[in-house]
């Protein structure tokens, strides 16, 4: 089945530097983007409130704008839009069969509405078995610097990573990138230790050579498939969020993995995404692990 990048509209600037960033990605990898626009007709007793005809044609506009807007700038991109009929998460997880990633806009911290991030963007990304790539907007411009690496974050083992390092390695390919890899590892209290954990620190060498030690491995795989992707390796003792954020400042694209938790009141993505998401000054991609 053919794939596509898919990314949501609404009007808002954050939406269309969404729908920017996804054309140059789409561009990047060779594959078409779809542009979603989320319309759901729900008629209301209230005073002032538009007839269906004019919410419809509003809708439209929406889409129509944006679309002219990405094929204006992009003119060799294989370019679609469509309005879907539903709610804004159920309309983007509804298009992910045929997506390779689903490309959101965010303001980071605030008040925020349609497919911006907040309660519609983290329920979309909580549940998405795509990765998600939340853009924020700079005058109207995706936040992201022009040159710059791909930062991924690997925690745990190879197998906990996969997905992530996969989705990095990819991007960098496709842009012509370098990626640095980081792994952020804390100090456990005395009673977390066990004797296998410490042979196997001892046999390493100690706690921080362990710890290079397991980035490595879980760098080898996706080495060997990508040969030509430039790798630098950053171990360092602190929270994975700070770590992930403070070499993101240059980055292209922040990438983190995450198992989605679900809480008292609704889905919740993860600690580390949640950091990433609100706080890092380039887009994030955050990508479902098995």
């Amino acid at each position: 089945m053919s794939r596509e990048i898919v990314a949501g509209v609404d009007g808002s600037p954050e939406s269309l530097a969404a729908a920017d960033w996804a054309a140059r990605e789409a561009l990047h990898r060779g594959l078409p983007l779809r542009l979603a626009h989320a319309w759901r007709w729900e008629p209301l007793d209230l005073p002032l409130v538009q007839d269906r005809a004019t919410q419809e044609q509003a809708a439209e506009a929406v889409l129509r704008e944006a679309e002219a807007t990405v094929a204006g700038r992009y003119p060799g991109l294989a370019l679609s839009a469509e309005v879907l009929p539903d709610t804004p998460v159920a309309a983007l997880l509804g298009a992910e069969e045929r997506a390779e990633m689903l490309v959101i806009g965010s303001r980071g911290h605030g008040a925020v509405t349609g497919f911006l991030l907040g309660s519609y963007g983290q329920q979309v990304i909580a549940a998405a078995t795509r990765p998600v790539v939340a853009v924020r907007s700079r005058d109207g411009e995706p936040a992201e610097p022009p040159t710059g690496h791909v930062v991924v974050g690997q925690l745990g083992s190879p197998e906990d990573s996969a997905a992530a390092l996969g989705f990095a390695f990819a991007t960098a390919a496709a842009r012509g990138a370098s990626v640095r890899a980081v792994r952020a590892w804390s100090l456990p209290p005395l009673y977390a230790y066990s004797p296998a954990s410490m042979r196997l620190a001892d046999e390493a060498g100690g706690l921080v050579p362990y710890e290079e030690k397991a980035l490595r491995e879980a760098l080898s795989p996706w080495r060997e498939r990508y040969p030509d992707v430039s790798v630098t390796e950053h171990v360092e003792l602190g929270s994975a969020g700070q770590v992930l954020l403070s070499g993101s400042g240059a980055a292209q694209l922040l990438v983190v993995g995450r198992r989605a938790k679900r809480g008292a009141v609704g889905p919740r993505i993860g600690s580390v995404a949640h950091a990433a998401l609100h706080l890092a000054p380039c887009p994030v991609a955050v990508v479902p692990q098995g």
